[in-house]
């Protein structure tokens, strides 16, 4: 497999493997108002089937899946056969999965040699799995994804099992990420339709014990990539890890190394980089979206086996494998400096949309690797580079897509409502599971852990809540040092490696007045900001900024809304097509035209439920022409160059 020219169907884009199956679908499904599930086992095997009596007592594995609902959408969209929005906090799944799913190469059950996994993209909020009444795995966080080894649940003997998933999500609770997700009876401003239980695909892989359970990434557009590879277990012996990259059928590099605990961190040299023509076409960009494909093999140099063995290079390490698995990487590097963002090196001017990622049919989930594949594609042909995913992690395959078209991505969470120690926690937990999920992709360029002060509304006062802020910030580049972090987007900048404005003026010459140079912008500056929030908390962010080493983004503008409807919410509203794209092309060109601002982030990618400020209507039909939105976007006429594109 060429895991850079798959589909987009695969859930996990980065580690590939041959043998995968999808569990999506009708499952069954009930509700758990009264919160009674577990005490009367409901988790246990048997029980009614959809649609039938929920015959039966508790403790006798009865449970009143009365429903059937269609995975991953959550019940409250209407994709999911479901399409109930009011508040139940907790719900109940269940599949029957035929044994030669889960086990398809026929292993008796519980070999050491195999293991069987089912792998959850996203769960929203707190998960407990369970197969033929085995408690096989526990999560907290409805973003991140986790797995459940069932290997040692299986009924021995049996033709199918029973999977079943009980999903809790508070729906007034502050203190969990909630995003979007509104917490009063309906939404209501910027806020949308509560998302509950599973929202991301469910699937399934049989695997050696000794496998790769995670690989990532880091590159050197000067030399070449760092491989970081994870076994699920440590190994006994020491085992061989072989790496090959390559271009199409051109071998770049490759390299073994021994791996003797769990993690190895590899070097990968590539030649062609240390020559400059041969570099331009391997370093990935927007414009030049090239990936190259890895193979990771580990080896076990004990055991007789096929040598190099297929796919391997000729300097392959000796003896059986033991996992191989198919990945992709993008050499590029990004940074900031000289008042710019810097994408290899050199500035580059981004001109970025926020994408609220929630969909009329599906909400938080989405309709598959086609729609996702066609948001990216409609995303670049109005003109813009980048795209700030807001309050959610997207699906990994909307990554993909993203790394294989060339679309920069700044990465965000959901946010919480409270300070406390749970939201801290809870917050910190599902924050570094995301940066590790999604710091191997190009594409991804910034992280966004904060947004607007959510959750730590008292930042400017409270020691605390600045302490957790720049916390957060640090730890995200202990993670991943690779990328630009900023710790509170918008406003109230603690640590912040790009100072982030979030301006919602209507007025285009109040734009050209605040960042027409640089005396305006140092009394934006120095007062309370275009949102009446101070820009800069200390004076460190102030001199880094002063210095050119934390550019200025106007990184939310705009937000004008086309033929509103009562009760519809936008930053300004418009009355004509005419006014409409007048006022939209004169804000960009407001921005286009300051000697200072390095890029930018319009308000918004689509009308999303009753906030109407996009440029795509909710069903993805375009306000104006695209060619007319490009033009607006990019300043240009007839495809000339604009800021931000290179060669």
């Amino acid at each position: 497999m060429r895991a850079s020219e798959q589909d987009g169907s695969y859930p996990r884009p980065m580690l590939c493997r041959e043998q995968w199956s999808s569990l999506d679908g009708e499952w069954d499904f009930g509700y758990d108002d009264a919160g009674v599930g577990e005490r009367e086992s409901w988790f246990a095997t048997g029980g009614p089937a959809a649609g039938g009596p929920a015959a039966g007592g508790p403790g006798d594995g009865a449970a009143p899946f009365d429903r059937r609902i269609t995975v991953p959408f959550p019940p409250e969209a209407p994709a999911s056969g479901v399409g109930e929005t009011g508040r139940h906090p907790v719900v109940w799944y269940r599949r029957r999965v035929p044994h030669a799913v889960l086990v398809p190469d026929g292993p008796a059950e519980g070999a050491a040699d195999r293991r069987a996994l089912i792998h959850f993209g996203a769960v929203d909020h707190r998960a407990r799995v369970w197969l033929d009444g085995r408690l096989v795995a526990e999560h907290v966080g409805g973003q991140a994804p986790f797995t459940a080894d069932v290997t040692d649940a299986l009924r021995p003997g049996a033709a199918e099992h029973v999977l079943v998933v009980r999903a809790e999500d508070d729906p007034v609770e502050l203190a969990q990420p909630r995003g979007k997700q509104d917490w009063q009876e309906r939404p209501h401003a910027v806020w949308y339709e509560r998302t509950t239980g599973i929202w991301q695909s469910v699937w399934t892989e049989s695997v050696p014990a000794r496998h790769i359970a995670e690989l990532a990434w880091t590159t050197d557009p000067a030399r070449g990539v760092t491989a970081e590879v994870t076994l699920a277990r440590p190994p006994a012996t020491p085992l061989a890890v072989d790496v090959v990259i390559r271009r199409g059928d051109q071998v770049l590099a490759e390299t073994s190394a021994v791996l003797r605990g769990r993690r190895a961190r590899i070097d990968v040299e590539i030649p062609a980089l240390r020559n400059g023509i041969d570099r331009e076409q391997l370093v990935w960009r927007p414009e030049h979206p090239v990936l190259l494909d890895a193979r990771v093999t580990v080896r076990d140099p004990g055991e007789a086996g096929a040598g190099a063995g297929a796919g391997a290079g000729a300097g392959a390490s000796a003896g059986a494998v033991v996992d191989q698995v198919d990945s992709y990487v993008g050499v590029r590097s990004v940074g900031v400096g000289r008042g710019a963002f810097l994408l290899n090196g050199h500035p580059y001017y981004v001109r970025s949309v926020l994408n609220q990622g929630y969909r009329p049919r599906t909400l938080l989930a989405n309709a598959g690797t086609g729609e996702l594949r066609r948001e990216v594609e409609l995303t670049k042909a109005m003109g813009f580079n980048a795209t700030r995913i807001h309050q959610k992690a997207e699906d990994p395959r909307f990554l993909f897509w993203a790394d294989r078209l060339g679309l920069l991505v700044w990465g965000e969470t959901a946010a919480t409502y409270d300070f406390c120690g749970e939201a801290v926690e809870t917050l910190t937990r599902e924050w570094l599971d995301l940066v590790h999920r999604d710091r191997s992709h190009p594409s991804v360029v910034t992280w966004v852990p904060i947004n607007e002060s959510w959750g730590i509304t008292d930042l400017a006062r409270d020691p605390a809540q600045r302490h957790f802020s720049v916390a957060l910030a640090n730890l995200t580049r202990a993670l991943d040092p690779t990328r630009p972090v900023v710790s509170n987007e918008g406003w109230e900048h603690a640590d912040s490696d790009i100072l982030g404005v979030h301006d919602y003026t209507a007025d285009p010459a109040r734009l050209t007045a605040r960042y027409g140079d640089a005396a305006a912008f140092d009394a934006v500056l120095a007062g309370p900001g275009p949102s009446g929030r101070a820009l800069s908390l200390t004076a460190a962010q102030a001199e880094r900024f002063a210095a050119g080493d934390a550019p200025l983004m106007v990184t939310e503008f705009g937000g004008l809304s086309l033929r509103a409807d009562e009760g519809d919410f936008a930053y300004t509203y418009t009355s004509s097509d005419t006014q409409y794209a007048a006022l939209l092309r004169e804000m960009f060109g407001a921005l286009l035209r300051s000697p200072l601002v390095a890029g930018f982030c319009y308000t918004q990618f689509m009308d999303t439920a009753q906030e109407t400020n996009g440029l795509l209507f909710d069903d993805g039909t375009p306000k104006l022409p695209l060619e007319s939105i490009s033009e607006i976007v990019t300043g240009t006429k007839g495809g000339g160059s604009a800021p931000g594109d290179s060669e």
